[in-house]
């Protein structure tokens, strides 16, 4: 494990962090989708796919900025996390609790991204590296403006899932 004494060696372990969770979540996506019932989730997986892939090539634009390689280390709470969202794709669901069910999963996600492009940003600010800060910003942009979206499908849902057998009869 590489000896972190600056500011700058932390910011790059974050977005080595980062990058490893994102190539994580590029392989998960998919299978979300497709597990998902409501076509407005499934597109919504579909478009943070897409968007996934763009926070990669800025993650290694970023780094390529600050003269380093993106990988080399394993998000491990990326990790867990899509092992949680894998338990949802096992499990026998209603269709709409399903898709509840891969919501809570991808907002804990995007809640783990946003804390790191968060934190990411706000080191890559305090080293003056603004172009990097700019970078995870806009990234960071769209993470919340997913997170919003799957709060936004989910309340949609949630009247079609209580219909689906919230209530003892």
């Amino acid at each position: 494990m590489p000896k972190i004494s600056t500011p700058n060696d932390l910011l790059v372990e974050e977005l080595k962090d980062l990058y490893s969770a994102e190539t994580q979540l590029l392989k998960a996506l998919p299978k979300m989708s497709k597990a998902a019932s409501s076509e407005e989730l499934k597109d919504a997986f579909t478009t943070h796919l897409k968007q996934t892939e763009g926070h990669v090539k800025r993650l290694e634009k970023a780094m390529k900025k600050l003269d380093e390689m993106p990988k080399g280390k394993k998000c491990q709470a990326m990790e867990g996390l899509i092992e949680e969202a894998k338990e949802v794709l096992e499990e026998e669901y209603e269709p709409a609790l399903r898709d509840l069910a891969l919501i809570v999963a991808a907002q804990k996600v995007e809640h783990y991204e946003i804390a790191g492009y968060g934190s990411a940003r706000t080191l890559a600010e305090l080293i003056e590296e603004d172009d990097v800060a700019e970078i995870l910003q806009e990234t960071l942009d769209e993470e919340g403006d997913t997170d919003k979206l799957l709060t936004q499908i989910a309340e949609n849902l949630n009247m079609e899932a209580v219909g689906a057998g919230g209530e003892d009869e």
